[in-house]
């Protein structure tokens, strides 16, 4: 009776999370990632056990290690995939604070595992280095400022993102790190530059990069040794640079093999910075190849989905994160062919690290849930609507 008087009330329909999620995520870069991931674990396998043997500890110790850090990391990558860009941007900002204070801590808790450069916390069971996490936490942070400042009477956000950029990079170079403050000098000048920087401001920020190079060769001896191995006519094969070089050349275009390799014997850092060394030693030039296309699919495919997003922050902050990820790849597969000069930078999701494997996992995951279909009409389709309108 109640029902015929007064009508039945709406009932609201919850679409549940994981179908949703499957149906508007991005399947082809999320593909990508897991096969980097098993990409990552396959070579682990081959390139971690000289060094596990080297000292004392199970032949596949940091085999172990990989496959529990990579499983964090794939949780992450997950449940942040699922989570509102809202949500994204506020854990972003909390994450990029407590990097940065991190960060700044590293010269009085920080040691350096006698590499020369002071970038981790030692934890007793590991290490923890903040640059990993500081990185995808800037991009987002810095695109929320730059997206505000488009507000009216919204703060100066490009001149703050400006701003914290710089103090990352000066506690970076402390550290010494230049390869990681490069890195993301160059995330933020690309999120510049697509948030409709003037051409001339960018060449003058380059300049400064450039006069900060020369300042660094001159002040820090860890950096001019890099620079000037890289500038050597002649490359001694008894350096790491040599050694992943001759690996390369070995390899060919099929590799000598599963488990022949000799390059994992000598190169002290094979599981981590010259992983591709490995991989072009015993599977060739074809798996160097897939590992190439596996990055250009991450790559393209969220810059295709993003550049039909309307919301500037979404954007900006996906455009950040993955220029940030592919840079860190071309450069890690640059320096072990010599194209560029040593950084000491890990492959994403490929080489050896428990920050890297857990941040990178993080930042992939907001990635996906920047690209995730939403319904609120491609910036293409409202453009077109109001043409269209124009017109009538």
């Amino acid at each position: 009776m109640t029902e015929m008087v007064y009508g039945t009330a709406p009932m609201r329909v919850v679409d549940p999370i994981l179908p949703r999620w499957w149906r508007t995520i991005d399947k082809m870069t999320l593909t990508g990632v897991l096969l980097l991931m098993a990409v990552g674990l396959l070579l682990g396998l081959a390139a971690s056990p000289p060094l596990a043997t080297r000292n004392g500890l199970p032949p596949f110790f940091y085999v172990q290690r990989q496959v529990f850090f990579g499983i964090l990391g794939l949780i992450a990558m997950l449940g942040l995939s699922m989570c509102s860009p809202e949500r994204i941007r506020r854990f972003a900002v909390v994450g990029f604070f407590a990097s940065l204070l991190a960060l700044m801590l590293l010269p009085f808790f920080g040691t350096d595992f006698g590499k020369g450069a002071t970038r981790w916390f030692s934890l007793g069971f590991g290490s923890f280095q903040p640059s990993e996490f500081l990185k995808p936490m800037l991009a987002v942070f810095a695109a929320w400022l730059m997206a505000s400042s488009q507000d009216l009477n919204g703060p100066p956000g490009r001149a703050l993102s400006f701003g914290f950029t710089l103090l990352v990079v000066g506690f970076l170079a402390l550290q010494p790190d230049f390869g990681q403050a490069a890195l993301i000098a160059a995330g933020w000048m690309i999120m510049y530059f697509v948030a409709g920087a003037p051409m001339a401001l960018l060449v003058g920020i380059a300049g400064l990069v450039v006069v900060g190079g020369w300042a660094a060769y001159n002040s820090s001896e860890h950096f001019a040794r890099r620079i000037d191995g890289f500038l050597a006519p002649d490359v001694d094969p008894r350096t790491q640079m040599g050694y992943a070089q001759n690996a390369i050349s070995e390899g060919g275009f099929f590799g000598a093999g599963v488990g022949e390799g000799r390059v994992k014997w000598s190169l002290p850092d094979a599981h981590t910075d010259f992983i591709i060394a490995v991989a072009a030693e015993e599977y060739g030039f074809i798996l160097v190849l897939f590992i190439i296309g596996l990055y250009a699919l991450i790559l393209l495919r969220s810059l295709f989905r993003l550049m039909r997003e309307r919301d500037i922050f979404i954007r900006l902050a996906g455009t950040g994160i993955v220029a940030v990820f592919s840079i860190q790849a071309m450069i890690n597969m640059g320096v072990a062919v010599r194209l560029l000069p040593s950084k000491g930078m890990t492959l994403p999701f490929v080489s050896y690290g428990g920050s890297s494997l857990l941040a990178t996992g993080m930042a992939i995951g907001m990635l996906l849930a920047f690209t995730r279909t939403r319904p609120q009409g491609e910036i293409g389709e409202i453009l077109s609507r109001r043409g269209l309108g124009s017109g009538g």
